[in-house]
């Protein structure tokens, strides 16, 4: 499989950006990856990227975007932070990939059985870890079909914050980044979320 150029990228619609995630991750679940060669993609990005998606996803080990869509070197600019978070510095991070750098989808990539999901619906207070997980109670303000067992030992409540909190980081990508809220309704991208189970390595996207 060869590595993005230019053209190519200029090519992709952002549905077609999003049906290329869809099938890398079906090979993924599959255990089909894709022929690549790494070292010649080394060469042929050598002097430039054309990434055709921009994907936030959470730290955690077994969530690489790289992996679970089985893309190669230049395909995807992969943003990483716990729970999936959106800040300033995130925001400028998919301005650059989408208004300089031309991708055509930016995806919020959370999944199951999170930590920082799971840390926030108990209240954790450590550090730094607190003001992180600070962004996270606003997925579990709306969370209003629990009424009991609101932490993390209830695994229902904490798969509705996971879902929240997607929906909710999509919406502030929109609503704190005019430049891609215009993008996006002018039909250059597409900002949609996505939910990764780690039991069966599937994304389920909510478009």
């Amino acid at each position: 499989m060869r590595t993005h150029t230019k053209e190519t990228q200029e090519g992709l619609t952002p549905e077609h950006a999003l049906d290329i995630l869809k099938e890398g991750n079906a090979r993924f679940v599959n255990n089909i990856k894709a022929h690549r060669n790494l070292l010649e993609q080394v060469n042929e990005t050598k002097s430039g990227q054309f990434p055709f998606a921009a994907i936030l996803s959470c730290i955690d080990s077994r969530t690489s975007a790289e992996l679970i869509f089985d893309q190669g070197l230049g395909d995807v600019f992969s943003i990483r932070i716990a729970g999936n978070i959106l800040n300033d510095d995130i925001l400028g991070s998919m301005e650059f990939a989408c208004k300089i750098a031309g991708s055509k989808l930016i995806v919020v990539l959370g999944h199951t059985k999170c930590g920082a999901i799971e840390g926030a619906c108990d209240n954790i207070e450590l550090g730094h870890i607190t003001t992180l997980l600070n962004k996270v109670k606003p997925a579990i303000a709306i969370e209003k079909e629990t009424s009991a067992d609101r932490n993390s030992k209830n695994k229902k409540f904490v798969e509705n914050v996971t879902v929240n909190n997607i929906t909710l980081t999509v919406q502030k990508v929109k609503e704190q980044s005019p430049m891609l809220r215009e993008m996006e309704q002018s039909g250059k991208i597409k900002i949609i979320g996505g939910l990764y189970d780690l039991d069966t390595g599937i994304v389920t996207f909510f478009e």
